[in-house]
């Protein structure tokens, strides 16, 4: 039976703009198939977490113009579940207005932070990871991440450094590092007590909302002025007046980076970001000539180490193209080196800038 008191805050606001122009304002990333699996990363996630606990206590956080996609994605959804962002301000508001409304309705609460837009692998050792950390907070005043055992020098990724100890599960956290140059990051893995920081967290209610009150006071007195009104139709007016007022700042730094009640659980599940196109070759099978391919139909002719997605499986011929990315949606149609990846926001911009904001 599934435990009442386990709440999730599902993380669904963010645009995935390198992931254009699949990814577009309009639609962002979450919303997506992205590797043609046949449902988008917020129904697969969704349904993961819904495994842990009752699926009424799933919370989506989401911008205020996705609420229809969230519905049309996920019909089973009542209107309470989706809270409506009326702008952007990163991660920390938004989680400290998902743990006080869960906190009203249950003073107990134990409360999973998840994004939307991850790939995981491995449904029942997640299952135990979180569960796990569930029954450490249920009792101890502990704020919990999961980190990924790195693969690789990862420029990329956060990482958080562990204490090293012999024993398994859980570890205090010594340091979070954003982005590290490539020689740092070989010199983590050289270390061995270094993880990814995958963006999950686990806590109570309780806890969260007493860091928040120590380490973010101005932040936590704005939002605490509408605990009356949460959970009840004037919710949403009181967002729209206020919520624009909030310091738009990550959790990270917000919490996790001030906090001496940091800890991680090293994840026994495969975990991928889906950062950029890139991240497509390490979960999609390739064809012999290293190409990677998602909805389509693809004719390589002398063409190798290229990614294509298309809309309505696509025949796609390449001649003597090597190692490009070729994606489509209705409107805009890409073509540019792997090794230009990192330019795709800026060349959104431009297209946005030239042929109108509906193309972004």
């Amino acid at each position: 039976m599934k435990n009442t008191n386990h709440y999730a805050i599902l993380m669904a606001g963010g645009i995935g703009s390198r992931f254009w122009p699949v990814s577009t304002t309009q639609y962002p990333k979450q919303f997506q198939d992205i590797l043609g699996v046949g449902s988008t990363l917020i129904q697969i996630t969704f349904y993961r977490l819904a495994k842990l606990m009752p699926a009424e206590n799933i919370i989506i956080l989401t911008h205020k113009d996705y609420k229809e996609i969230v519905k049309e994605q996920l019909p089973q959804v009542k209107d309470e579940q989706i809270v409506l962002e009326p702008c952007m301000r990163n991660t920390a508001p938004s989680i400290l207005l998902g743990a006080l409304k869960i906190k009203k309705k249950n003073s107990d609460a134990l409360i999973l932070v998840a994004p939307s837009d991850h790939w995981i692998q491995g449904d029942l050792a997640f299952q135990e990871n979180i569960e796990e950390a569930f029954e450490i907070v249920a009792s101890e005043d502990k704020l919990i991440t999961l980190g990924i055992e790195p693969t690789f020098p990862n420029t990329g990724y956060g990482y958080i450094k562990y204490k090293k100890d012999d024993a398994d599960g859980l570890k205090p956290v010594l340091r979070f590092t954003e982005k590290p140059s490539f020689k740092k990051a070989e010199s983590f893995l050289e270390e061995g007590n270094y993880v990814w920081n995958a963006g999950i967290f686990i806590w109570s209610a309780k806890f969260i909302l007493e860091s928040f009150q120590k380490y973010q006071p101005e932040t936590f007195r704005l939002f605490q002025k509408g605990v009356e009104v949460y959970n009840t139709e004037k919710e949403q007016e009181f967002l729209v007046e206020n919520y624009q007022k909030a310091q738009s700042i990550s959790i990270d730094y917000a919490i996790m980076e001030k906090s001496d009640s940091v800890y991680v659980i090293p994840a026994k599940f495969k975990w991928n970001d889906l950062g950029t196109w890139r991240s497509l070759e390490d979960e999609l099978i390739q064809d012999k000539q290293q190409n990677t391919i998602v909805n389509g139909r693809l004719l390589p002719l002398k063409s190798t180490g290229n990614i294509i997605k298309t809309k309505n499986n696509k025949v796609v011929v390449l001649d003597q193209l090597h190692d490009f990315v070729v994606v489509e949606n209705d409107n805009v149609l890409l073509i540019t080196p792997k090794d230009r990846i990192q330019e795709i926001k800026a060349i959104r911009d431009k297209v946005v800038d030239q042929f109108g904001e509906e193309l972004g």
